[in-house]
């Protein structure tokens, strides 16, 4: 009969006739058959199951085999034996593997065919040994959902006790590699199905044996809380939480709440991929589970595992927040409109909370702009109702741990605690493209040197393969001496600070080489210049110092960053003048106080002295000293009129109005010998390659002694123009003139590098032109020099004591497609704001690229464009610009300005890497990742030991804090716990 049957499956005949010829021999079953032709018949039937060269062979192979074990059981019996199933089971069939599904459809089959023979029983022992096996290879889904059909038609052959205890730890385990890159929705529909079929089998082991349970949630949660960064469990485990009975909750979440061995890191990176879950088709109960283990560990106060989590999971949470709200309002149900409200109410909450994430909560503004927004004091009310308080504060060292560099390419730098005023200014003078050149391009010798650090910083911002490079050993090199550490500092103080170093730096090296003896000033030692010095200059540079262009002398910052100011005053009574040019790296605007009448009178603008144009910290700094800011109401001065939408050209053209000065601020005229009303007049005769702008946004507020934040919204246009006086003499040609003072090392000192570097014409640094009445400055003709803007500091908070730093960024260089040209005579000194946002509009365009702009937020860089820089007031009024940086653009009709010259060459591009650089560079990428290695290593280690018990891998996370302020993350608000979030 198995002779016949062959030779028909394979020959060419009709399949009509194949098909007659086939129930021809499956009615043949009925009769009597040998055991040798029943054997052979099976044989022949399961090689055209498992080998059939098409649909028709193995269809008869079946058909044929059921038909005979049902007339001749016994035979089918003795021909699949415990050998013959063993065999397959290891070895496979012919060309077909062991692991074939096709093997385990075979064997339920025959299992099926002997569904009430005793042969199952005896087989029963060996399948549940084979399934273990099988399970513990970690099959595929496809594999172990026939696997599960099998058990669960025959649940005498799942493993019993012990062993049981153990398949379902392995079968979790299986789980966790259950990963779908399947694409259609076919197949979706298949992985979906084969997972539900495996989680079915391991419910129903759960009821019918109670004491698997816990043992399987135990592994659920080594292999979610596994910190190991190269194994990624798979979604799919979230089908098992439907099938945990819900009264369990209570009991599971204390006991694993309460655990010693379960280590912070190991239930953040758990509760993380709880919350993946969510995502899961049929994660039922997957919520509940979540809140209550919320709710848990609020209850044993682990407060910074809810708030590491919630940082590491926003920016997956926020774009679904726009999709919600949307279906919340189309609905149309009550309670959905009650939910929104609430939502609304808590979204404003957590934007107030952790502000410096603009480019996220653009779209839900939004998408939110027509609910209701809650007032500071209801959302500082719903702030301190069930705050989560962090005293380890490990704001965003999580977010480093498994996520890599930027998709920006740019290096984010380490919050070393309450250093974001640090990091956002590095950030801003990194971005200073012209400037960072020359700083990579500096040949240096010596370690210890600001320059140096500053050099070996940029670098690594330039080529580390770390997400974020933490700055500690600039950080100790280029902190303040009054800055207390750990504590909130004024980035424009810090600012000042370091260039003021760094040019007192290259002044005393320079100094130094004027005294030489030696032709050619060799490399100076450190000891060497300590010595030549009347202060510790343990810092100094030990290289020559760089070619100037136009051989003037100036240092680098002084070049990059230096322009010149003058301040005329002529008396109305003889009318005689008394100039005093001063050099200055940043001007410091204040506010007319009609601009901020709105905040209280202050003494910064009504005082009758006068305020340097480089003063205006926001805290541990000078808050006035002599120099040129305007004074307030009732000095009579002459300044432009104000509109109620302020712009950055609106405060430079306040800073530059003339001054009237008279009542108890009459000026001394030394011709006159007494005091006389005067006019005071400031105008730039030298613009710096880079123009940096402080906004004057913190007062003091006299009334109630504290000082406040103006958060006035003022328009940053991408272009502007700063009017320079022309002299017949060069004003640069005073810079090699410059006295040398001390640096001042107190917070009550308002001194800077315009105060230090004041001409030594005469002793108190004055030069008085006297000239008569005919004689005036009308024949200097007013030039529009055009700026475009390069970067922003924002400062996010409600106060001076608190908030955070964040900053704006983009490469802008000396020829960005705008030009100006010279200013009308009568202009006088006006900054052009009119022409400045014309332009910007026009030419606007290549602020607004989508990736032409950087959002530098500590260790956080992500893609942002100019739009998003301009809003960012309206949007959070309490995010305000606070220092600015601009680029000076060339001049139609004027030499190219595209930047100084060093070593007689102009930089175009980036300089090559130093070898000393590069060789730190790529010694610390090798630490990195062996730190990457080691780190797997240790967390793979820790996963096979692991017990059955709560105790997960990982180790507490105990990096330095990255929040900024006493309120954490983003700081502000002036609250007075470390780090607080509503839940």
């Amino acid at each position: 009969m198995d002779k016949i049957l062959e030779a028909l499956v394979s020959s060419s005949h009709p399949l009509t006739v194949k098909r007659a010829i086939v129930k021809k021999v499956t009615e043949a079953a009925e009769k009597e058959v040998t055991e040798e032709q029943c054997q052979a018949l099976y044989h022949l039937t399961t090689r055209l199951i498992l080998l059939g060269e098409d649909a028709f062979q193995r269809q008869v192979g079946l058909q044929v085999q059921e038909a005979y074990a049902r007339y001749h059981r016994d035979e089918f019996a003795r021909f699949f034996s415990k050998e013959y199933v063993l065999g397959l089971l290891q070895q496979g069939y012919g060309s077909l593997d062991r692991r074939d599904p096709a093997i385990l459809d075979f064997l339920h089959g025959s299992l099926r065919l002997l569904i009430s023979c005793p042969a199952v029983l005896e087989m029963a022992p060996l399948l549940q040994t084979e399934v273990l096996r099988i399970i513990c290879e970690r099959p595929e889904p496809a594999t172990c959902a026939k696997l599960a059909t099998i058990l669960t038609d025959f649940p005498q052959c799942v493993p019993r006790e012990k062993a049981g205890v153990l398949f379902c730890q392995q079968l979790v385990r299986t789980f966790a590699y259950f990963h779908c890159p399947a694409t259609e929705e076919r197949e979706l529909r298949e992985y979906v199905t084969q997972v539900t079929r495996v989680s079915v089998l391991l419910q129903g082991i759960w009821k019918a044996e109670p004491a698997t349970l816990l043992p399987s949630l135990q592994e659920v949660f080594a292999i979610i809380s596994s910190t190991d960064p190269s194994f990624e469990p798979s979604i799919a485990l979230a089908s098992l939480v439907q099938h945990i009975p819900l009264q369990m909750i209570t009991v599971l979440i204390k006991s694993l709440t309460t655990d010693q061995n379960v280590k912070d890191a190991s239930m953040t990176q758990a509760l993380c991929r709880m919350i993946d879950w969510l995502s899961w088709p049929l994660a039922n109960h997957v919520d509940t589970w979540v809140i209550a283990l919320l709710k848990g560990l609020a209850a044993v106060q682990k407060f910074t595992i809810l708030i590491d989590v919630t940082l590491l999971k926003i920016e997956q949470v926020v774009p679904h927040i726009v999709p919600l709200v949307k279906s919340l309002k189309n609905d149309g149900l009550p309670n959905s409109k009650t939910f929104l409200l609430q939502f609304a109410e808590l979204v404003h909450c957590m934007m107030y909370q952790y502000s410096g994430f603009p480019d996220l909560y653009d779209s839900i503004l939004e998408s939110i702009k027509e609910l209701p927004k809650p007032n500071e004091e209801k959302i500082k009310f719903v702030l301190n109702q069930s705050a989560w308080t962090s005293q380890s504060n490990s704001f965003a060292s999580g977010l480093l741990k498994i996520t890599g560099k930027s998709e920006t390419g740019k290096t984010g730098l380490v919050n070393l605690g309450n250093t974001c005023y640090m990091n956002s200014i590095i950030q801003i003078l990194f971005m200073a493209t012209d400037f960072r050149r020359h700083v990579m391009s500096l040949h240096l010798n010596g370690s210890n040197t600001l320059m140096k650090k500053l050099q070996l910083l940029f670098a690594f911002l330039a080529h580390t393969q770390r997400a974020a490079y933490s700055p500690r050993s600039f950080l100790e090199v280029s902190r303040p001496p009054w800055f207390t550490a750990g504590s909130q500092q004024d980035c424009s103080e810090y600012l000042r600070f370091l260039l003021d170093r760094l040019h007192e730096e290259e002044k005393t090296l320079s100094a130094l080489q004027v005294t030489s003896s030696k032709p050619e000033p060799a490399t100076t030692s450190a000891e060497t210049l300590q010595a030549a010095t009347s202060q510790p200059v343990a810092d100094m540079p030990t290289h020559p110092a760089p070619v100037a262009a136009k051989g003037d002398g100036r240092t680098l910052v002084e070049r990059m960053f230096g322009g010149r100011l003058s301040t005329t005053i002529r008396c109305l009574q003889c009318h005689s003048l008394s100039e005093k040019e001063e050099p200055f790296t940043d001007l410091s605007l204040a506010f007319c106080p009609s601009m901020s009448k709105c905040h209280g009178p202050t003494d910064e603008h009504k005082s009758s002295s006068s305020v340097g144009p480089c003063q205006g910290a926001v805290n541990g700094g000078s808050e006035s000293s002599e120099g040129s800011v305007k004074e307030g109401a009732g000095t009579g001065m002459e300044r432009p009129v104000v509109e109620p939408t302020l712009s950055v050209p609106d405060l430079v053209d306040y800073f530059l109005a003339p001054e009237i000065l008279e009542n108890e601020n009459c000026y001394f005229c030394e011709r006159c010998a007494s005091l006389q009303r005067a006019k005071k007049v400031m105008q730039v005769v030298m613009a710096p390659e880079y123009l940096i702008l402080t906004l004057l946004r913190f007062s003091y507020d006299a009334t109630c002694h504290v000082r406040r934040k103006i958060l006035d919204n003022v328009g940053i246009p991408l272009h502007m123009s700063l009017p320079l006086r022309q002299h017949g003499i060069s004003a640069s040609s005073s810079f090699s003139t410059a006295a040398t003072s001390s640096s001042s090392d107190s917070p009550d000192s308002g001194e800077n590098l315009a105060k230090k570097l004041k001409p030594s014409q005469k002793e108190d640094g004055m030069t008085e032109n006297r000239r008569n009445s005919e004689t005036n400055d009308s024949d200097s003709e007013m030039l529009s020099v055009p700026y475009v803007l390069s970067s922003v500091v924002v400062h996010s908070g409600m106060s001076s004591e608190s908030g955070h730093y964040y900053s704006y960024g983009r490469n802008a260089s000396s020829t960005d497609g705008y030009v100006a040209h010279p200013c009308p005579k009568d202009l006088e000194s006006s900054s052009l704001s009119e022409s400045s946002t014309a332009t910007q509009e026009e030419m606007g365009c290549a602020g607004n690229k989508s990736m032409d702009w950087f959002l530098f937020n500590d260790s956080r860089v992500s893609f942002t464009n100019f739009e998003s820089l301009q809003n960012v007031t309206s949007r959070f009024p309490k995010d305000t610009a606070y220092v600015l940086i601009y680029r000076k653009q060339e001049v139609s009709g004027q030499p190219g300005n595209s930047g100084p010259v060093v070593n007689g060459s102009r930089l175009s591009g980036e300089p090559p890497l130093q070898k000393e650089l590069m060789d730190a560079i790529t010694k610390d990428n090798k630490l990195f990742l062996q730190e990457q290695e080691l780190n797997a290593r240790a967390r793979a280690l820790q996963a096979t030991s692991a017990s059955c018990s709560f105790r997960p891998n990982g180790s507490d996370d105990n990096e330095p804090p990255g929040s900024c302020g006493p309120s954490g993350g983003g700081g502000g608000g002036g609250f007075n716990t470390i780090s607080r979030l509503v839940f």
